[in-house]
């Protein structure tokens, strides 16, 4: 990935080297069929965040205590959290002066270019998210986060949150080296912020409320599919930009796979349990993954559309 001397976003918090505490809130994911667009109007919905790694420490949890991770992700925006949920600590606002920052923030200011183009062309302002860099745990309006929990977004305070030691995990754990599958993951998440803005997370929280766990988990698969569409729509316009390289398309295929319910829980359990999935299969979340970068419209990515994703 051609990543150097380019653009960096100045929407970065540098909260690395604070002390925090607690224990990263688990948050509610979900989905309902809506409206892909960008109509005018927007909510912005609250509830927990919603990560990448949130499977990972539900697998790990259940293992340990004996209980049905699902419980944790009821309840959408009332989901429970462990720790305050102040979300004031701030940290230096502006673009990271180290390499690992600066390749975040050149990252994160791909999303901006590409969503300001979409929204602009769909008479909508797109409003830019702040990511925020933390090492160990962090304070988020969703609750307590730490480095375990993996990358997240914040719908209440419209923020990403990331320990760069996942990038680690990415590539030790899952097997998903290669700097494009580390901004696959940045790109996934901003994915959510788009879900935020066009309201399909407000929506997606209140459906919630309303089904069974069962139903909950399947659209919850929709949404996080959505995110990973979304996030192949950043690498389309990454390539006719002339950043992405040979092999950098197959990393971001790789991390999509390696993040999959199944190959998670075969991971994790040597085992797999359909019933239980929330985030969408490898092949899933590769194939949409892949749709969004070979399409580049948004419109291919309503997975709430499809009669199964």
């Amino acid at each position: 990935m051609r990543w150097r001397g380019r653009r960096q976003s100045s929407n970065v918090e540098d909260r690395r080297g604070q002390r925090g505490g607690g224990f990263g809130g688990l948050g509610g994911l979900g989905g309902r069929r809506v409206q892909v667009g960008l109509p005018r109007g927007r909510r912005v919905g609250g509830g927990g965040g919603l990560g990448i790694g949130t499977i990972v420490i539900l697998l790990i949890l259940a293992w340990v205590f004996g209980f049905n991770p699902l419980s944790l992700l009821e309840g959408g925006g009332s989901s429970p959290q462990f720790g305050p949920q102040t979300g004031t600590e701030q940290g230096q606002t502006g673009t990271p002066a180290d390499e690992g920052g600066q390749f975040v923030a050149t990252v994160l200011a791909d999303t901006e270019d590409t969503w300001n183009r979409i929204f602009s062309n769909a008479g909508e302002t797109y409003r830019e998210p702040t990511l925020v860099l933390f090492s160990g745990s962090t304070a988020s309006a969703c609750g307590f986060a730490n480095a375990a929990s993996g990358p997240f977004y914040c719908p209440a305070d419209q923020k990403v949150y990331i320990d760069l030691a996942f990038y680690d995990e990415l590539r030790s754990r899952f097997k998903a080296p290669g700097d494009f599958a580390e901004a696959y993951v940045i790109a996934h998440e901003i994915g959510h912020h788009v879900q935020n803005l066009i309201g399909i997370l407000p929506k997606v929280n209140a459906a919630r409320q309303r089904v069974g766990e069962e139903e909950s988990n399947l659209l919850s698969i929709r949404v996080e599919l959505q995110a990973d569409c979304y996030a192949g729509i950043w690498a389309n316009t990454s390539e006719r930009m002339g950043v992405v390289e040979d092999g950098d398309i197959e990393e971001a295929l790789n991390a999509a796979a390696a993040v999959g319910d199944d190959a998670i829980q075969r991971r994790t359990q040597g085992y797999v349990v359909p019933e239980s999935f929330n985030h969408g299969t490898s092949e899933q979340r590769a194939r949409w993954f892949r749709r969004g970068y070979q399409t580049g419209s948004i419109d291919s990515c309503n997975t709430f559309e499809v009669a199964e994703p």
